[in-house]
């Protein structure tokens, strides 16, 4: 900025109206004070916000782990329910056997005590000795078959009694390998139940730390919502120190040019700049007094923006610094460029970010791509010009 005085005296007094009429060290002060807050509170909630990425992720896995405890859950129970059918169905074969083994075991006493009765008969008769036998016999033919018929009935009742003996064993024995098996199956419910009940506590502290992981979400995300209020608070504070210093900066130039005084704005040092949206030359909104499009959005466009497809290249309008690269509630994703010399450009509501802040970048370099983030009513570039702490009408130096 330029001014040319008539005489010495005139230009000490401007000097003095300007010092007077634009505190420029002081409002500058606030400006960037408030900025160092805006910095302290995006720092801070980037925090939040990996603290909540990585809570998120925990639950994530703690969720699928739960699926799959639940699946164990219901395995684990269709095995029990399986174990206690087994059980019920080789407790029945028990009983079933034992009703056997005593049926068996009965019809052996019967057949003992058949026989002692048989053997008892013969004796109370008289038939005791093979001499008898011989002496009453009329014929050998009758002798040898009295003997014969005492030596089968002997020979029928000792077969019967270890057919007897040799049943009420095999039952015996089946009825113990049942036992067993039953034993074996009892065990293996008894450890298959262990393991159920572990699963299940196991589950219940899984399901008490997702309660907890989503406790700790609704904080950290109530956090960001608080951080994104204070960033809205500070960046419509920022607007308005902006904009008093634009409004001091025109009445001192106002009260210069009424003290006879000519008050002439030259370029912008050496910079020279680039159209920064090679893909359209459409200006949707001119830099100063406008009715805002929408809520959030400055009435004092600081700025030209420039209507372009979603994913249009954003270029650096001059060689220079990328001093911020990061989001903001109003001005969404966005990159601020110093070129030296106290000027610097600002491109707003971008849809990704190409640069990092300390980055070197060159004219002509994509720096980002275009988008609708922040406040925006659809896809554009808002494009700023700063220079000496004030925003410039970028159409006095760029063109399409």
């Amino acid at each position: 900025m330029k001014i040319k005085l008539k005489g010495g005296l005139a230009a000490a007094g401007v000097l003095l109206l300007l010092c007077l009429s634009f505190p420029a060290y002081g409002t500058k002060k606030e400006l960037e004070a408030e900025k160092e807050k805006i910095s302290v509170i995006e720092e801070e909630k980037k925090k939040v916000e990996d603290t909540l990425k990585n809570l998120e992720g925990q639950k994530a896995d703690t969720e699928s782990y739960v699926r799959q405890l639940d699946q164990e859950m219901a395995a684990i129970s269709s095995q029990l329910e399986e174990l206690s059918g087994q059980i019920a169905d080789k407790e029945s074969e028990i009983a079933v056997t034992q009703e056997e083994l005593s049926a068996a075991q009965e019809a052996e006493v019967q057949q003992y005590d058949a026989m002692k009765l048989r053997i008892k008969y013969m004796y109370e008769k008289g038939d005791t000795t093979f001499i008898d036998l011989i002496l009453e016999s009329k014929s050998i033919s009758q002798l040898l078959n009295r003997a014969e018929y005492i030596s089968q009935i002997s020979q029928y009742d000792r077969q019967m009694l270890d057919e007897y003996a040799a049943t009420r064993q095999t039952i015996a024995d089946n009825e113990a390998k049942l036992e067993s098996e039953r034993a074996d199956l009892l065990a293996l419910q008894e450890s298959t139940q262990a393991k159920h009940n572990s699963v299940e506590e196991l589950l219940a502290a899984k399901e008490e730390q997702l309660k907890s992981y989503e406790t700790q979400i609704a904080s950290a995300q109530s956090q960001i919502n608080a951080y994104e209020q204070d960033l809205a608070a500070q960046e419509s504070k920022i607007r308005q120190i902006e904009e008093e210093m634009q409004k001091a900066e025109e009445e001192a130039r106002k009260k210069a040019e009424s003290s006879g005084t000519s008050y002439t704005v030259k370029s912008l040092g050496n910079t020279k700049f680039i159209w920064p949206c090679p893909s359209s030359s459409r200006i949707t909104s001119a830099f100063g007094g406008r009715e805002s499009p929408t809520e959030g959005a400055s009435s004092n466009h600081q700025g030209i923006d420039i209507g372009a497809s979603t994913g249009s290249d954003i270029v650096a309008a001059a060689d220079g610094v990328v001093t911020i690269a990061t989001y903001s509630a109003s001005a969404g994703n966005y990159v601020m460029l110093s070129h030296g010399g106290g000027v610097s450009t600002v491109y707003m509501h971008c849809s990704s970010l190409n640069v990092s802040e300390g980055q070197s970048v060159t004219q002509g370099q994509v720096i980002a791509k275009v988008g609708s983030t922040g406040y925006s009513t659809g896809p554009h570039l808002h494009f700023g010009i700063r220079s000496g702490g004030s925003y410039v009408n970028p159409s006095n130096y760029v063109s399409p």
